[in-house]
């Protein structure tokens, strides 16, 4: 696999080059606040001085994934980056405006239902276009990282695209507690760097706006593991090799047939037995209380905290091996 000969070249992002051995922190401008804020990107380039492949770490595409970000940004601080081979672009934030509102979006838009971007739309459609052109450009392969949206905390996981064998075996490299392969979505990055035929696997860890110690510690082992194996950082860093990642075929979302207060009776991650009871769903004058159960032998791969539901909420995303 990644049979070619790589070869790391001087990176130019938005004029700024950076040459072999070099490492330098580039701030790609954006756009400008209603008060005249100016909004950048701040880009980390590490370049090595020996031939090896180029690879993105990108955290913060949806603004309220804060976990993500704080992945990439400990992996600055803890000085993970010190390449000796191949090159590393990481960017910890990418949608700073989502960032600022606590939100998802841009400005009520998807910047990952947003690409390949155009130079003159959109702000989150923009923002699309400049990360395709200045960035992706430069690299071979990519980690996009996640986390669950709208209270839901998706167990340490990988995902990458199914007809792509290079991004198959670079989630086996991630080992993460869980991998599957996922559909491509239109308009996600994935999808645009997919036609590019540049691999991007995503993890996904924890939930929005929370940190969550597991999932930042399985993402930062999954990262080094695939630097390691490419001899991108020194030999001797030492790396957790976990256990070997459970490989779902098989997904499904169960819902709440009801509505009420949701009392959940598992743990995130946790292997199940069909029929067993994974929680309750209560009325809120304790006349009801409706068990929700396992419809098959499998894992418990996402989690929806939020304890009020109505009828048809997600309450877990399960999957079987």
């Amino acid at each position: 696999m990644f049979e070619k000969e790589f070869k790391n070249e001087i990176v130019e992002i938005r004029g700024q080059k950076v040459g072999l051995g070099e490492s330098k922190l580039i701030k790609i401008p954006v756009d400008r606040l209603p008060t005249g804020t100016l909004i950048e990107i701040p880009v980390y380039v590490f370049n090595g001085k020996k031939a090896g492949p180029t690879v993105l770490l990108q955290g913060g595409l949806h603004g309220d994934e804060v976990n993500s970000v704080e992945l990439v940004r400990r992996m600055l601080i803890d000085k993970s980056y010190k390449i000796e081979r191949g090159c590393v672009i990481v960017v910890p934030l990418l949608n700073v405006f989502g960032f600022l509102s606590l939100s998802r979006d841009m400005h009520g838009k998807d910047v990952n239902r947003s690409f390949p971007g155009t130079k003159a739309g959109s702000l989150a459609s923009r923002m699309a276009y400049y990360l395709m052109h200045e960035i992706i450009d430069n690299v071979d392969f990519g980690i996009d990282f996640h986390t669950g949206g709208a209270q839901r905390n998706n167990f340490p996981q990988i995902r990458f695209t199914q007809e792509d064998k290079q991004a198959k075996f670079l989630a086996t490299l991630f080992n993460a507690p869980l991998m599957f392969g996922s559909k491509l979505i239109p308009k996600s990055f994935r999808n645009a760097c997919f036609k590019k035929n540049i691999p991007i696997i995503v993890y996904e860890g924890g939930e929005s706006l929370r940190l969550d110690e597991k999932a930042i510690q399985e993402g930062i082992n999954g990262t080094l593991r695939i630097l390691k194996y490419f001899k991108m950082i020194n030999a001797s860093v030492e790396i957790s090799k976990g256990k070997e990642a459970i490989i779902i075929t098989k997904r499904k979302w169960i819902r709440a047939k009801v509505a009420g207060l949701f009392n959940l009776k598992v743990k995130n991650g946790a292997k199940i037995k069909k029929g067993q009871i994974l929680g309750f769903i209560m009325d809120t004058y304790g006349e009801t209380k409706f068990a929700v159960k396992a419809p098959q032998d499998g894992y418990i791969i996402s989690v929806n905290y939020f304890p009020i539901v109505n009828m048809g909420d997600p309450l877990f995303h399960f999957g079987s091996a």
